[in-house]
């Protein structure tokens, strides 16, 4: 699968997001993204109880595990690439996780605005 330049959205290469629990479109630990990705995982966020509940009401539950595909679902403190328009979302419903800018891929910026991925910055100044 081809994959999109690795940068992030401050236009630096893209650090690792998570490889406990391994995360990524590609499965890479990276919130790295290509054609194939149509959900654009690229938000590199970190799990909330908040966001945990508000995904599985919204049909896509992170939290329960799913042994017979590998996903030993997610915890509050897990790190994850999520879709950008669930961060979105999230958002909008007053859920959002916090982010790690340097992990989040440049793409993202598609859907978030850079000013809203800030508000929710563990990583860098604001």
């Amino acid at each position: 699968m081809n994959m999109d330049p690795s940068l992030n959205v401050l236009g630096e290469p893209l650090r690792l997001c998570s490889t406990d629990p391994m995360t990524g479109f590609f499965r890479n630990g990276c919130c790295d993204t290509g054609p194939m990705d149509q959900g654009s995982h690229t938000v590199c966020a970190v799990m909330t109880a908040e966001f945990l509940a508000l995904s599985k009401y919204l049909g896509n539950d992170l939290s329960t595990p799913r042994p017979e595909f590998g996903f030993k679902g997610l915890n509050p403190g897990d790190r994850w690439c999520l879709c950008a328009a669930r961060f979105m979302q999230a958002h909008d419903e007053g859920a959002a996780p916090q982010v790690n800018l340097r992990a989040t891929h440049q793409r993202a910026l598609d859907v978030v605005p850079l000013d809203v991925l800030r508000l929710y910055a563990m990583d860098v100044e604001t």
